[in-house]
């Protein structure tokens, strides 16, 4: 099944989370409740999470009294299509669009006669383009908020 046009709060806390990580690279271990406090991430969702990127590899765990998490991977080396991918498995907006997870999309016209499908299938090639080209150490600007949003 596929998520919403959006990205799940799953994948937002994820980047939030490894944004964190990245901004304490090489600083040693990073305590889950100081991520949790300061990225404002439930504290059990986070640590699912947090037990997901250890499985991938991404993330390294540290038991004891000095214990936490840490990148297993410099920040340079993951990039946020890849993050995505691991929490959404796509970034296709469409089932038929998806490289990894095609399946062809009911309520639709075939694949050889669907403009929207070529339609999804360039968008996500250019957000793929994009997404893999961002890294966590890459700056990201911040944005003032929208009018009326505090």
């Amino acid at each position: 099944m596929f998520a919403p046009l959006m990205l799940s709060q799953k994948t937002r806390y994820t980047i939030r989370a490894l944004q964190h990580l990245a901004d304490h690279w090489q600083k040693g271990s990073v305590r889950l409740d100081e991520i949790a406090e300061k990225q404002n991430i439930p504290r059990k969702f986070l640590t699912v999470i947090l037990s997901e990127l250890v499985r991938e590899g991404i993330v390294m765990s540290h038991r004891g009294r000095a214990g936490g998490y840490e990148l297993a991977l410099s920040p340079v080396d993951v990039r946020y299509g890849d993050i995505i991918r691991i929490t959404r498995g796509s970034l296709a907006l469409v089932p038929c669009a998806s490289r990894n997870a095609h399946e062809t999309c009911s309520n639709c016209l075939p694949e050889s006669e669907c403009r929207l499908r070529g339609l999804m299938l360039t968008l996500r090639d250019e957000m793929a383009t994009m997404l893999d080209r961002i890294t966590l150490a890459d700056p990201i600007d911040l944005e003032p908020a929208f009018d009326g949003v505090p």
